[in-house]
């Protein structure tokens, strides 16, 4: 308990999560302020390709083994699994109808590439090792959830097969649903082929590729402006994450409001447990803790946009970004992370 406080304390006083709680503050006073979407763009953009380009160098460094394959197929159950659990509390606690359900849960199973990053900050911080081929592991729990979210919805998968009444008139539904394979394939390519995928993905085969004298020449670009940027972009993100606060307060019952730090905390005992079954580092197993509590707010918005277009994005949208991101920046990461230790240290 003393560690846990003591790594919350220095959570709570780093520069990163003090910005964040800055434009919280500031969108919630109701002040205009707010960064032009480019600014924003090319911030994401900058952090995701230094993450990206330096879990590459680490791989080319310390070289991959089977722990990697066995990290990658475990991230992509986490994803495909967290979903269900999620869907299940949803509708048995929050009244939330299928399609809503479904949507929110494939936000809860895919991941916040921004919590991941904090995280790596502050593991960075302390001094604490990590594998780096961890960012592959996030990119591909990035879909899964996506694929889980449609059968979930039966929308997505299925479609009503019509049938011959009386008279030649035709009726959908009769015979029950069809299998539709083909409308996967939208909201799939929405997940793969966003960018913070392909510019995570680029950058880590540039960082494999480049090794670590690579890391070393780009580090006046990667590495020292890292931590400056990250606040900035926080800063931002707590802006947007208070103006949806306000805009969507009145969509967010008790029971949705505790499903938004409920959720996080069982993804992250399932991913801490995971790590520790497969033999990840007091590092690697905090992140896996920290993929599993996180939800998307980039990836899965996109894809139900284009798979579930009745869902609610003040639902889905305002519960990650307004309610489960900043609890895990705030409190969620140090606890994951001193879970950790106690797991594998």
């Amino acid at each position: 308990m003393e560690q846990t406080l003591s790594l919350a304390a220095k959570t709570l006083t780093s520069p990163v999560v003090l910005c964040f709680a800055l434009g919280l503050v500031v969108a919630l006073i109701r002040s205009g302020i707010a960064f032009p979407k480019v600014v924003s763009n090319v911030l994401g953009l900058y952090l995701l390709f230094a993450i990206g380009f330096k879990g590459g160098a680490g791989v080319a460094e310390h070289g991959a083994d089977a722990t990697l394959a066995i990290g990658l197929v475990t991230g992509a159950l986490l994803s495909l699994c967290i979903p269900l659990l999620a869907f299940f509390l949803l509708q048995r606690f929050t009244g939330l109808d299928r399609t809503d359900a479904a949507a929110v849960s494939a936000h809860y199973g895919s991941i916040s590439i921004v919590t991941f990053t904090a995280a790596i900050a502050l593991l960075g911080v302390m001094g604490t090792a990590y594998e780096g081929w961890m960012v592959a592991v996030a990119a591909v729990m990035e879909a899964p959830a996506i694929l889980t979210a449609l059968v979930l919805a039966r929308g997505g998968l299925f479609a009503a097969q019509a049938v011959s009444v009386a008279g030649g008139t035709m009726v959908a539904g009769g015979q029950g649903p069809s299998f539709n394979p083909s409308a996967l394939y939208g909201p799939l390519r929405e997940a793969v082929l966003n960018k913070a995928f392909v510019v995570l993905m680029s950058a880590f085969a540039l960082g494999w590729f480049a090794g670590p004298q690579g890391l070393a020449n780009a580090e006046p670009l990667l590495i020292w402006p890292f931590q400056v940027l990250l606040c900035v972009f926080l800063l931002d993100m707590g802006l947007a994450a208070g103006r949806g606060l306000k805009a969507s307060a009145r969509d967010l019952t008790p029971p949705l409001l505790a499903f938004g730090i409920v959720m996080p905390l069982i993804g992250a005992g399932l991913g801490l447990t995971a790590g520790a079954l497969i033999g990840l580092s007091e590092g690697g197993t905090a992140l896996l803790g920290v993929l599993a509590a996180s939800a998307s707010y980039i990836a899965a918005p996109a894809a139900m946009r284009a798979a579930l277009p009745d869902a609610r994005p003040e639902i889905y949208l305002t519960l990650s970004l307004g309610i489960t991101f900043p609890f895990n920046l705030l409190l969620g990461i140090p606890l994951y992370i001193s879970i950790a230790g106690w797991l594998v240290g």
